[in-house]
C-alpha cells in the first residue's frame, strides 16, 4: 500500500470538534507501510493533552482496519499555544504564537454554526457599540473587527470602507494597516480582492489568509478585536484557534429550532479547542408592527435553549427591523445611525456585558 493509499483511509480521522479531516488540514506529516507496520507522524498545535491522545487512538484504530496492517507507530509532535503573558505598561499581552499580536487585550470570536443568521450583521454592530462603549471611557479606538468570511466578506460594505489598506514596510516586515470607520479598525478579505472576483480556494490558503490577517496587520493597542467567522467549523475556525488564542467566543442564532441546533453544534466545536463560550446572542427575535404589536416571525425560546444547552447564558435579543439591514447596506450601522433605538440600545447592553465578561478571572482549563 503506498502512502497516498494510507493517507486516503486516514481521511477518516475528524479532527475533535471539526467536521474536515486530519489530512485535509495538513496535520500528517509523513505515512509509510513497512513489513506490516504502519508508520504515521502528525504535527499539531493545541493546549488541550486530550487532543493528541484522542487523535492517537482514532489513528490507530483507523490503520488497523486496513487489510495487512499488524503494528502502528504513532508520532505526534505538539507545538503547545503559549498562554497569554502578563499585560504590560503599554497594553494587554494576548501572547499565543509566534507572530500574534501582542498589544490586544481580548480577541473573541463572532460565530454561527449556519449562515443566513445574520452573525456579519451582528459583529458589525457588536463592534460600533464596544467602540461607543470605550470612547465613553476615554478609550476611544481600542476596537478591531477581523472579517474572516474569505468567501463572501460582507465586512467592509456594512462598515462603509472601500479601497485598499496601506502597507508600511517592505518584504518579510510589510504589515497591513486597517482601515478605520465609525471608531472600529477592520481588516477583510474584501479590501484586497475585486467585487467581481471570486475567492476560489481550498484549506490551506484559507488558513494561511487568517494566519496573515493575525499576524501580518498593525492592529496596534486593542482592548477588543472580534472575529467575524464564517458558517461552520472547518478551515477558517481551525487555523483561528490554533493561530489566535482566543478569549472567548459568541454564538448567534435565530429563533428558530433549524438554527439554534446548528449554532449548538458551533459551540461544542469551540467547547472541544478549549475556547470559553461567553454567550448566545438571539438575532431577528421579534418584529413589532406599527400598532406595538410584537410578533415572533421566527419562533421563540432558540436563544435561550442554546444558551442552556451549551451551559452559558443569552447575551441578548436583537429585534427584527427594516432599519438593521438598511443600515447594513448603506454602510452605517444601527447602532451608529440610531444609538438610542431599541436596537441600538440591545447592541450596547450585549457590549457592555461582554466586556464585564471578559474582565472576569477565566475558569482554569482542562
Amino acid at each position: 500500500m503506498t502512502s497516498d493509499q494510507l493517507k486516503e483511509q486516514l481521511k477518516q480521522v475528524k479532527y475533535p470538534g471539526f467536521s474536515r479531516d486530519i489530512v485535509s488540514f495538513g496535520l500528517v506529516k509523513a505515512v509509510a507501510l513497512v513489513d506490516g507496520t504502519a508508520k504515521v507522524s502528525l504535527g499539531l498545535t493545541t493546549s488541550d493533552p486530550k487532543i493528541p491522545l484522542h487523535l492517537k487512538r482514532e489513528v490507530d484504530q483507523c490503520l488497523r482496519a486496513i487489510p495487512g496492517v499488524k503494528e502502528t507507530i504513532i508520532d505526534i509532535a505538539v507545538a503547545p499555544v503559549k498562554t497569554a503573558a502578563p499585560a504590560n505598561a503599554a497594553g494587554g499581552n494576548l501572547g499565543g504564537n509566534a507572530g500574534a499580536p501582542k498589544t490586544i487585550k481580548y480577541a473573541v470570536a463572532i460565530a454561527s454554526g449556519k449562515g443566513g443568521v445574520g452573525k456579519s450583521t451582528f459583529a458589525v454592530n457588536l463592534a460600533c457599540a464596544l467602540a461607543q462603549v470605550l470612547t465613553a471611557q476615554g478609550r476611544p479606538g481600542r476596537v478591531g473587527l477581523m472579517d474572516c468570511d474569505i468567501y463572501g466578506p460582507s465586512v467592509p460594505l456594512m462598515m462603509g470602507l472601500s479601497g485598499r489598506p496601506e502597507v508600511e514596510g517592505d518584504g518579510a516586515e510589510a504589515m497591513l494597516i486597517p482601515m478605520e470607520h465609525h471608531g472600529v479598525k477592520v481588516m477583510s478579505m474584501g479590501f484586497l480582492v475585486d467585487d467581481n472576483t471570486p475567492v476560489v480556494w481550498r484549506g490551506p490558503m484559507i488558513m494561511k489568509t487568517v494566519q496573515q490577517f493575525v499576524q501580518n496587520v498593525k492592529w496596534g493597542e486593542l482592548d477588543v478585536l472580534l472575529v467575524d467567522l464564517p458558517p461552520g467549523t472547518g478551515d477558517a475556525q481551525l487555523s483561528l484557534v490554533q493561530t489566535l488564542p482566543l478569549d472567548g467566543a459568541v454564538l448567534v442564532t435565530t429563533p428558530q429550532l433549524a438554527a439554534a441546533n446548528v449554532a449548538r453544534k458551533g459551540g461544542l466545536m469551540f467547547q472541544k479547542v478549549n475556547v470559553p463560550l461567553l454567550g448566545v446572542a438571539e438575532n431577528m427575535s421579534y418584529f413589532v408592527d406599527p400598532a406595538g404589536q410584537r410578533h415572533a416571525l421566527f419562533g421563540t425560546g432558540g436563544g435561550a435553549s442554546t444558551a442552556e444547552k451549551l451551559g452559558t447564558s443569552l447575551l441578548g435579543q436583537v429585534p427584527l427591523i427594516p432599519e438593521i439591514r438598511e443600515g447594513g447596506d448603506s454602510g452605517t450601522p444601527i447602532v451608529v445611525s440610531q444609538p438610542q433605538g431599541p436596537a441600538g440600545g440591545t447592541f450596547r447592553e450585549i457590549a457592555q456585558t461582554l466586556l464585564l465578561r471578559l474582565a472576569k478571572p477565566a475558569a482554569p482549563r482542562v
